[in-house]
């Protein structure tokens, strides 16, 4: 899809519903989902994050968006995919500030250059305790990457329409962080596999634009 066709229907999405819960459990293995319903507790005690899902045209104004490859490190999202964005600072004056301002310190796009739509439903990541708010942004032109090389090891630009492409679905079974191989639903997204909580964040934005194009 053209961007700026893409950005025409856009401006219905602020009014729309977030599907939330009924988006993330398609991602999400049988057992998560009971898990998900005993987390109220810890998510009263958790970290907080935002993060932004960024569309933007490319050099020939089709729409993509950008996730991130993070490095190997000693860490429960060693080596995973996922937006860019990270932890509330104390400094910070909002979460949608920490997702912009990560996202410049990841991957290089200026903070000026992102334009918020809407926030869209958190996420509890129980290994890392971590509640994460999504974001969704754009920036009106092609950005030039620079990365945060101690922190990411790739950007990965997706092109949307191979993103609503349902044969990009899949199942795989996956290490989780407690060592337990299972099988996940997942995306299947520029030959990267996205599971887990990114996975979550992608498909209710999948049934977001999925409404409106």
């Amino acid at each position: 899809m053209k961007f700026d066709e893409f950005l025409k229907s856009l401006s219905k999405i602020k009014n729309i519903p977030l599907p939330a819960e009924s988006s993330h459990f398609k991602m999400v293995p049988p057992f998560r989902r009971e898990l998900l319903k005993l987390q109220k507790e810890a998510i009263k005690h958790a970290k907080h994050a935002g993060v932004v899902a960024l569309f933007y045209p490319d050099k020939h104004k089709w729409t993509k968006f950008v996730l991130i490859l993070r490095n190997t490190y000693t860490g429960v999202h060693s080596a995973q995919i996922g937006f860019p964005g990270g932890k509330l600072e104390p400094q910070d004056e909002s979460l949608q500030y920490t997702a912009v301002r990560e996202t410049f310190e990841e991957i290089g796009v200026p903070i000026h250059d992102i334009e918020i739509l809407r926030e869209l439903s958190q996420v509890y990541i129980p290994p890392s305790n971590f509640y994460v708010s999504p974001f969704l942004g754009i920036v009106n032109h092609p950005p030039v990457f620079k990365i945060q090389e101690d922190e990411v090891q790739a950007v990965i630009e997706v092109d949307l329409q191979d993103f609503l492409d349902d044969n990009m679905l899949i199942t795989r079974k996956v290490r989780t962080s407690y060592s337990v191989a299972v099988e996940v639903p997942a995306f299947l997204l520029n030959g990267h596999v996205v599971w887990g909580a990114t996975a979550m964040m992608l498909s209710e934005i999948k049934d977001l634009i999925r409404q409106i194009v």
